[in-house]
């Protein structure tokens, strides 16, 4: 594994030293900014400095300050608290610039150091004689890549005998101030601003692509502002390499390069033996550059920073979509023409060159004030190259910085931007337009796509072409985004109002409960109304069932039943009732009756027997008896 590991470093190494045209020597530009002695008198003058590949330049600015040498830790790969020292400014002091010696450590390390300590800027002295070189930042080191994205001053390389001047000054006493000025670091010739960006798609190679991918997603808001509006001219360009004549059957120039070795790209995880290969970069820098070309046709050419930063987010290498099934994903929610795309893109596997990718070689070649590219990420602004930190601040001034004086736009005068990428095609998010609602959210890095909170209801889904609404009260939002309909009168919904419910037809009807529920004939299908008697006659949602003849149908029991019979019942009851009552007043009249003449009979014989047997309480009784007449 480690001879493999050798054997694929190796042969990358000499891949990668045979850039574009071998014959061709690389011309690498160091960028540089103006330095100022401002005192003391005797070494006052302007002097050259080379622009540190990290940290945040100040383009189109300047800034004083007095230059300190340390006494101990002069090349500053220590931490300066452990010798007691700190370069904090006392208040109504300038900025401290303080002097490192190179050697020993990294660049960034040193201006770390000094920047823990207090200091505003930092000044690295060359230790031999010769031209300035830039400092950049180290390679695939990921134990220096937390302090690197948080270096925040600026930084310069200058010449040892201009060093050795400065540290003679400050042996003797002397206050040493200068100036550094970037105003002119940048060409600003008009009211347009051309710039580039040197990339690449392949989010797995380390410490730098972290920090571009960042940048990307960062800068995309000011960036279609600025395109928007006219102001500056973008061109995004990715580095390739060509496979040397030698190698161009060999196994690894088959996978890491398209067009017959024409085009290459090294291994990702520079294992061949897994993952993806340098080809599968290639032909996504390709498809991205047709991405670019396409859009720029419809005069909408800031899409394409839409493009690449919703393929870094859905299309990673660790999570194996990094493919064509998902770039196609990206490219239709954008509304791109994917057609036109892949003609762009043209055939990999012919063994003849691809215009577009030669046409990025040729550029690769430094032209006029503009050296080779040979470094990734790269930027360049109006024909300069950019050096420090990718960062949406640094990058924007230095943008900025470009634009003939007064001639800024206001994004330049102004800390606040304001995309509204969402008013154009939605952003490429998902949306219901029937509801009105959508996914895309404007931010000042840009639009997000997340599926939003409606009236307490929450969507859930990628934000990019599925959202969908969850839990309780999901109906009350477009029905929860189910089939719903009304007719005649009579509103049927698909939609359970449940937390985690799904859409189900109800009774009576058939089919997704999304997109469509049709109504079930129930009398064709033979599912009700199914009795010898019964008459079936189908409805929208439902059924109505007759009985024949006197017959009542009952719809629980699907079953017909006689109509005679039940008011039989019911006479016979009348009858009985009746009867009853008669019976009840016969009884109760014959009581009465009998109370009544046993009464009469008691008081005639008790006048009988008045007669015969006067009582002592009664002098006279009537006779109620007449006597017969003689």
């Amino acid at each position: 594994m480690v001879l493999k590991r050798l054997s694929v470093s190796l042969f990358f190494g000499f891949l990668l030293t045979s850039l574009i045209v071998p014959s061709s020597i690389a011309r690498f530009v160091v960028e540089k900014n103006s330095l100022r002695v401002t005192s003391p008198d005797k070494i006052k003058g302007t002097y050259d400095s080379a622009i540190g590949n990290f940290g945040i330049p100040q383009y189109g600015g300047s800034m004083a300050g007095a230059v300190v040498y340390p006494k101990d830790n002069k090349k500053g790969c220590k931490e300066f608290d452990g010798f007691g020292i700190s370069f904090q400014s006392k208040p109504g002091a300038l900025p401290t610039f303080v002097l490192v010696d190179r050697g020993d450590c990294f660049f960034a390390l040193k201006v770390w150091n000094a920047q823990k300590a207090g200091a505003s800027a930092v000044l690295v002295a060359d230790d031999m004689e010769e031209a300035l070189i830039t400092m950049d930042t180290p390679e695939e080191d990921v134990s220096s890549a937390k302090y690197i994205e948080n270096i925040t001053i600026p930084s310069a390389l200058i010449e040892k005998s201009f060093s050795e001047t400065l540290k003679k000054a400050l042996s003797n006493g002397d206050m040493v101030n200068v100036n550094l000025d970037w105003r002119e670091a940048v060409p600003h010739p008009d009211d347009r601003v051309e710039y580039e960006l040197w990339t690449n798609s392949n989010d797995e190679c380390g410490v730098k692509c972290d920090m571009l991918m960042e940048f990307v997603k960062d800068f995309r808001g000011a960036a279609q502002i600025l395109e928007k509006g006219g102001y500056t001219q973008f061109t995004p360009h990715y580095i390739t390499w060509y496979c040397p004549q030698a190698f161009t059957l060999s196994r690894q120039c088959k996978s890491q390069c398209i067009n017959h070795g024409r085009y290459c790209a090294p291994d990702p995880e520079q294992d061949f033996s897994s993952g993806y290969d340098g080809k599968d970069v290639v032909i996504e820098n390709l498809r991205q550059l047709c991405v670019f070309k396409v859009a720029n046709e419809t005069k909408k050419p800031w899409v394409w920073w839409n493009y690449v930063t919703d393929f870094q987010i859905r299309c990673p290498m660790k999570e194996k979509r990094y493919n064509q099934e998902c770039a196609d994903g990206v490219i239709k929610s954008l509304g791109l023409d994917a057609k036109k795309i892949d003609k762009c893109m043209g055939d990999a596997s012919a063994d003849s060159d691809n215009p577009v990718l030669k046409e990025e070689q040729n550029a690769q070649v430094g032209k006029g004030s503009r050296g080779d590219v040979t470094i990734l990420p790269t930027l360049v602004v109006n024909n300069r190259q950019y050096r420090g930190k990718l960062e949406k601040g640094a990058v924007l001034k230095a943008i900025c910085s470009g634009f003939e004086e007064t001639t800024e736009p206001a994004v330049c005068l102004s800390g606040e931007v304001e995309t509204n990428e969402c008013l154009d095609n939605n952003g490429g998010c998902w949306q219901d337009k029937t509801a009105n609602i959508t996914a895309c959210r404007d931010t000042f890095r840009g639009r997000v796509c997340e599926c939003p909170l409606v009236d307490g209801v929450q969507f859930k889904g990628d934000g990019y072409s599925h959202c969908e609404v969850s839990g309780s009260g999901r109906c009350k939002i477009n029905n929860g985004g189910c089939w719903h309909e009304s007719r005649d009168g009579h509103t049927f919904s698909a939609c359970l109002d449940v937390d985690g419910g799904k859409c189900q037809c109800p009774p009576g009807f058939k089919g997704d409960g999304v997109k469509s529920c049709v109504d079930v004939n129930e009398c064709k299908e033979k599912k009700a109304c199914q009795c010898s008697a019964c008459s079936c006659k189908n409805s929208w949602g439902s059924y109505e069932c007759s009985c024949s003849g006197d017959l009542l149908y009952i719809r629980d029991h699907d079953t017909c039943i006689s109509k005679s019979g039940s008011e039989g019942r019911s006479a016979w009851a009348a009858v009985w009732v009746i009867l009853l009552g008669l019976a009840m007043a016969g009884g109760g009249g014959y009581l009465i009756y009998k109370y009544r003449l046993r009464s009469y009979m008691d008081s005639e014989i008790r006048a009988i027997m008045a007669q015969y047997m006067p009582l002592d309480s009664q002098s006279e009784v009537p006779n109620h008896v007449h006597e017969e007449r003689a």
